[in-house]
């Protein structure tokens, strides 16, 4: 009977020994698969977090480029707007490749209707702009575009770059347009005073940081704006036709907003050019 009672107690200790390591196997197994997946979030929330960083923002014609920059070269977040969230006077022409050249000056052409205006941009001081000038350029984004809005005074600008300021007249969606994506803004003035001088051109942006697309302005007059603004170049040529421009006034069609209007002098530019970097 003893003997009986012996052996009905091994065979218990030995299946609850077998449950134990069978629990404990599944413990391990379930740790390690947690541990695996902890590390696979952790790696989406930096890949996401310190660059949004290239494969999803990357290029259309680059979406392999996710190696680091080269000697030279910057880092650039082009940041794809929800499809959702793209009025129809966005146009959608893809995105600049994420890695851009940090070395060597631009020369902006934009051939208008009255003649042309030329800028020298520093690509050291702002190389994702630069990269999306010169990718929007390449696209022919800005050809037969018109400057929509003119400030006489007070900021004293000409507003330009709106992909759908288009054909006869003015629209009321005018000054809404831009590229599919937005960039973070660069080579603000803060030091500066003031910030925007007579001959600056600078890229215009919503409130919101982040918020800089394609439309830009020429600074006419030193202009008292925040230093919110990216400072793409400065005018090398043609200031006299804007002067011109703003002399012939606006039409208050933004008075009540933004302020300004649409010019009365219209301004079509007919092609926009960026130079290959020299230097």
């Amino acid at each position: 009977m003893t003997s009986t009672r012996e052996r009905q107690r091994a065979a218990a200790r030995a299946r609850l020994e077998k449950e134990m390591a069978e629990r404990a196997a599944k413990a391990r197994k379930r740790r390690q698969t947690t541990a695996i997946v902890s590390a696979a979030a952790a790696l989406v929330l930096v890949v996401a977090g310190t660059v949004w960083l290239a494969v999803s923002l990357g290029g259309d014609d680059d979406k392999g480029d996710t190696a680091a920059p080269a000697a030279g070269a910057a880092e650039c977040a082009y940041n794809a707007l929800p499809t959702d969230q793209r009025p129809p006077q966005i146009k959608d022409v893809g995105l600049p490749s994420n890695q851009q050249s940090a070395t060597g000056v631009q020369t902006m052409t934009i051939d208008t209707n009255l003649g042309p205006i030329t800028a020298k941009v520093d690509r050291s001081l702002v190389p994702c702009t630069a990269g999306s000038f010169t990718y929007l350029a390449e696209k022919n984004f800005f050809d037969n575009t018109k400057c929509h809005r003119l400030v006489s005074e007070g900021i004293k600008v000409l507003q330009c770059g709106d992909p759908s300021a288009t054909g006869n007249g003015w629209r009321d969606t005018d000054g809404q347009g831009g590229p599919s994506y937005r960039m973070a803004e660069e080579n603000l003035p803060t030091d500066k005073r003031p910030p925007y001088p007579e001959g600056v051109i600078a890229m215009a942006k919503s409130q919101d940081a982040g918020s800089t697309g394609s439309q830009f302005f020429i600074v006419y007059g030193d202009s008292p704006l925040d230093p919110a603004y990216t400072v793409l170049g400065t005018i090398t040529g043609g200031m006299d036709l804007v002067k011109d421009v703003a002399k012939a006034g606006d039409d208050g069609a933004f008075a009540q907003q933004a302020g300004g209007g649409h010019p009365k002098k219209e301004v079509i530019i007919k092609d926009l050019t960026m130079s290959n970097p020299q230097g």
